[in-house]
């Protein structure tokens, strides 16, 4: 079976598609196939006869759009999936990345950026802590995961489908072009003596802003941290010795999406 290639990172990259496995992201990939705002193909839907059953209307929706539906016996499925419990529904779609400034666009106001994360469920995490606190983009940076990765798609239920993604392996690169956007790059880092919770930082989340995330063991490079027009760590209450990318993710982006839409309701 041609698809099981898509399962590895060069199967995906000499073929332009990738693998959406589950209920979630098979309906969100035919919704964005269906839609104007960057539509990208799905291309065939396997699919065993219980799946079939349980999710009808998927078939449905597949079928009406002219995607090729092919049962597979549940051994079949297991193969094109990365899971313990395959859901036994699985799409082949065109790769939905595009270019950095693609992706952050003339005027954004919100971009998450992950720097060097190769967790593939932390990076998917981020793409929909992302999407749902209403950043405009997320830009992969480095040697980070690929987010087309099986895990990563579905870590982000969906949301990979929702908002412009990046990948860019030169980081001073994305930094530029952040800048050319008009955003104010902001390093997370725990080591940073401005914290969140400071009243001139919160005022300043107001802006257009890009944040810059590091690998889950050691953070952003220095010389990243050094590159950027701040830095800014997390404040710890409790006894925790730090928080993981995605939750430390969460409460940065939330933070911004909190100044800017109170700076808006001012206005």
């Amino acid at each position: 079976m041609a698809a099981r290639k898509l399962t590895t990172r060069s199967g995906r990259s000499a073929a332009g598609r990738f693998l959406a496995e589950g209920a979630q992201a098979v309906r969100e990939a035919l919704a964005r196939a269906a839609g104007r705002d960057r539509p990208a193909a799905v291309h065939e839907l396997f699919v065993t006869e219980q799946a079939a059953s349980r999710h009808a209307d998927l078939v449905r929706q597949a079928r009406a759009a002219g995607v090729r539906v092919s049962t597979v016996t549940p051994r079949a499925a297991e193969l094109l999936s990365e899971t313990v419990t395959p859901q036994g529904l699985v799409a082949v779609c065109d790769t939905v990345d595009v270019t950095v400034a693609e992706a952050i666009g003339d005027s954004p106001r919100m971009v998450a950026v992950l720097v060097g994360v190769s967790d593939p469920g932390n990076a998917g995490t981020v793409v929909r802590v992302a999407d749902a606190a209403g950043a405009d983009a997320v830009v992969l940076a480095g040697d980070s995961v690929d987010p087309h990765n099986g895990k990563c798609v579905r870590a982000s239920t969906g949301s990979l489908f929702h908002l412009p993604v990046a990948r860019e392996r030169d980081v001073a690169d994305v930094m530029t072009a952040c800048r050319a956007a008009g955003l104010r790059v902001v390093a997370a880092d725990g080591r940073a003596t401005q914290r969140l919770d400071d009243a001139d930082v919160e005022a300043a989340l107001a802006g257009p802003t890009a944040w810059l995330f590091g690998n889950e063991a050691h953070g952003l490079a220095p010389e990243v941290t050094r590159a950027a027009d701040a830095a800014v760590a997390v404040p710890i209450y409790g006894a925790a010795e730090s928080l993981n990318l995605a939750t430390a993710a969460a409460v940065c982006l939330y933070a911004t999406a909190r100044a800017q839409r109170s700076q808006s309701s001012r206005q």
